[in-house]
Order: structure tokens, then C-alpha cells, then sequence
């Protein structure tokens, strides 16, 4: 304890130089902080909206439909396969998938249906909830169909409107039946946006002729599992069949958060280098203003190694002040942006990244990691920072030191 006390006090010999070192070294932190809160935030909420509207954490397909996009590449018996991969933490639902016409009026155009079951999609999904008009389908089906935003806009369809839909159906007859939009989405990625149109699942045998066909069964255990582990026991309730991760399914995605990932690491190296720098600058004027000081102590038998521990301390000293007080201010603008966010409507509006929407507000996440992390390596990099000028003080001749002006 007497050794940071020394330190606090030799640290404030020069306060001019201290407050402009901590100022630079907490204004750091504090950016860190906020910085790394808002990329966690905008990382985890494309996960979210990638997983969560749609897509789920695994997916289940034939081996072959994936590629093709064919209605004939069928899952054999669905509900046996749900029986096995459902669990106390794992949620699992089928869909069935058709291409057609979607005409209104003089407009028309292509379209992708997906035949679900509304209610199992509001339990183990967050589609339901992503309205921009309207409402979401009700059970049991009433003719009703829910549109991406795109393709209402292109259609200059809204709620209340009628539908005409034109498919082949999968007896090689012509399907066609009249629907009533019920609801417009948010942006919700550009697959759905621009092509999207939901059906019951009991309207979508009735089009395509296609009575307990099913496509896809999407899995979700909303993160109580690690992601390894859902994929292998989903592997091991479908053998034969294919079976992929989010990751699998939206590889620019999955590319874009690594990205993210060294970007921020480079970024912050950046800043612990200047921080470092600014550092070791402070240290190596305050030991060429206590050269003599050094020398003395020395001449009365203090081993270069109590010199060294002198100067790393005073510079751990000065770095844990720096970054209680930047990370107070880094803490307190990730808490205001965690529940503010930033507003980025006014230069975007709503957008895509790697096919997944993202709200205009943007909006961190505080997490331990986000804090700690910053704080905890720019300590280490004081210290490392100390070093030089703590071996140039051990290194003092105790005659020529006491000889110094």
C-alpha cells in the first residue's frame, strides 16, 4: 500500500502533465467503451433479427432443395422429425415454400409463398411482431396472405386489398386463388422484402396441391445453447437429411461479423498504442526531472529492481485513475446509447446489410466484456509502457546521477 501512496504523490509532482496524460488516456477508454458497446450491439442485433425473424438457429432441408429450390424435395415424415429435435430448450416448426405469380390490378409479380402456421410462428419466431400495416395471419386461415414491403410497394397494395395469385402446382395443374392482405412487414431482409408472401399452411396445400408437403423445418433455442451443440443434436434426430447453421445459410453474414470482429480489435490497438505512447512520454519526462533523486536513492543501496517498481508503479497508478474516470464517462455514454441509440433514419432510413435488416436506431449493448475488456488492457499497456523508462532509471550511475542539473 505505501508503495502506490508514493507513487500517488510522485505521479502529481507535474500536474499539468498528469491531467493532460489522464484526460488523453481516459477520453480512450471512454471511446473504447462506447465504441466496442455500439459494434456488440449492432452485431448482436443483426443475429437477432437474422435468427429471430425467420431463419432460426439450424434449419433442416432434403438433401437436395436447397440447391434446386424444388417443391418436390420434400422432408419424409415431419412429424416424427419435430418429435426428436423438439425439447425442453429447443423450439422447431415446418414450412412449405412455392414460387408463383402475385397480381393486382395492371401490377404483377414474383413471388415466393410460405406456408406456415401463424401460431407456432408467433411462439418460437418475432415475424409476427414485425408489422409495418396490418396484422399478421389468424387461425384458423380466413384467405388471408401477408406481404414483404417491397413487393406491397411494387403491387401498391395495402391492407384490405385483394390478391390474385397464379402457381404451378405441384400436380402439374394451375393453381390460382384470390387473397386478402392482412398486413405489409417491416424490412425484414431483402429475400423477404422483395419477394415474402405468407399464407396459412392450410391455403398453401389448397394452392399448390401440396397437402403435407414440407420444406424446411426451422429450429430455434433462442441462445440457451451454444450453436455446436444445437447442430449436433439436430444431426443426430435427421441423419441423411441437410442440416445448417445460420452461419451456413448466410455466409456473408457470418463473414461480416469476423470482419467487425479484427476491425474493432485494430481500432483498439490504435488507441491502446497512442494511450501507450502518451504514457511512457509522461514517465520518461518524470524520470529525467528525478535523475538526481534516482542517483541518491541508489547510493543508499536500493537495487535497480526497487527502481523499476517505483516507476511501473506510479504508471499503473496514473493508468488505474485514467480509466476509473474514462470508464465512468465510456459506462455512462454505452448506457445512453444502450437506451437513446443513435438515430441513423435521417441518413439511411431503413436498410440492409449481407441481406438482413437493421433498425435505423442504433443502439449499443453494455455488456462486462465491453467494459472490462478496455480497462483491463490499457492497464497492461501502462505498465508495459513504464518499462523503458523504468530500466533507463535502474540503470542510473548513482555518480554521474547526483552529478546531474
Amino acid at each position: 500500500m505505501r508503495l502506490f501512496i508514493h507513487a500517488w504523490r510522485n505521479m502529481w509532482r507535474n500536474p499539468r502533465r498528469t491531467l493532460i496524460t489522464l484526460t488523453a488516456v481516459g477520453l480512450n477508454i471512454a471511446i473504447l467503451i462506447a465504441a466496442f458497446s455500439l459494434m456488440d450491439g449492432l452485431l448482436r442485433h443483426a443475429v437477432s433479427n437474422a435468427v429471430n425473424l425467420t431463419t432460426g438457429e439450424v434449419q433442416v432441408h432434403a438433401p437436395e432443395y436447397l440447391s434446386r429450390r424444388s417443391i418436390y424435395d420434400t422432408l419424409q415424415h415431419p412429424d416424427r422429425l419435430l418429435e426428436r429435435i423438439r425439447g425442453p430448450q429447443v423450439q422447431a416448426l415446418a414450412r412449405s415454400f412455392g414460387f408463383g405469380l402475385a397480381a393486382h390490378g395492371s401490377k404483377s409479380s414474383g413471388a415466393q409463398f410460405w406456408g406456415i402456421n401463424p401460431d407456432e410462428e408467433r411462439r418460437i419466431f418475432d415475424l409476427a411482431s414485425h408489422m409495418a400495416a396490418g396484422s399478421f395471419l389468424s387461425t384458423p386461415s380466413d384467405g388471408g396472405i401477408v406481404l414483404g414491403s417491397k413487393l406491397a410497394r411494387s403491387l401498391e397494395l395495402s391492407p384490405g386489398d385483394e390478391l390474385v395469385v397464379v402457381v404451378q402446382a405441384a400436380d402439374g395443374s394451375l393453381g390460382n386463388q384470390l387473397f386478402t392482405v392482412r398486413g405489409v412487414l417491416k424490412s425484414a431482409g431483402d429475400s423477404i422484402d422483395r419477394t415474402g408472401a405468407f399464407i396459412h399452411r392450410d391455403d398453401f396445400a389448397s394452392l399448390f396441391a401440396a397437402r403435407g408437403m414440407v420444406h424446411e423445418i426451422a429450429v430455434n433455442s433462442h441462445s440457451s445453447l451454444p450453436l455446436q451443440a444445437l447442430e449436433d443434436r439436430v444431426e443426430a434426430a435427421a441423419p441423411g437429411l441437410q442440416v445448417s447453421t445460420w452461419r451456413e445459410l448466410m455466409p456473408v453474414l457470418s463473414d461480416m461479423m469476423n470482419i467487425f470482429d479484427v476491425s474493432m480489435w485494430l481500432f483498439g490497438v490504435i488507441f491502446f498504442l497512442a494511450a501507450g505512447l502518451g504514457v511512457m512520454n509522461t514517465m520518461l519526462m518524470a524520470t529525467f526531472e528525478r535523475v538526481r533523486e534516482f542517483g541518491l536513492i541508489k547510493a543508499l543501496g536500493a537495487s535497480p529492481w526497487r527502481i523499476v517498481r517505483d516507476v511501473a508503479a506510479e504508471a499503473l497508478v496514473l493508468g488505474m485513475t485514467a480509466t476509473l474516470l474514462g470508464g465512468s464517462l465510456g459506462l455512462a455514454a454505452g448506457l445512453y446509447l444502450q437506451t437513446v441509440g443513435l438515430d441513423t433514419s435521417a441518413f439511411a432510413g431503413s436498410y440492409t446489410i449481407a441481406g438482413v435488416a437493421f433498425d435505423p436506431v442504433w443502439r449499443a449493448v453494455v455488456s462486462l466484456e465491453s467494459v472490462l475488456v478496455p480497462i483491463l488492457a490499457m492497464w497492461g499497456i501502462c505498465l508495459l509502457a513504464s518499462l523503458y523508462p523504468a530500466v533507463i532509471a535502474a540503470r542510473l550511475d548513482p555518480v554521474r546521477a547526483m552529478q546531474h542539473v
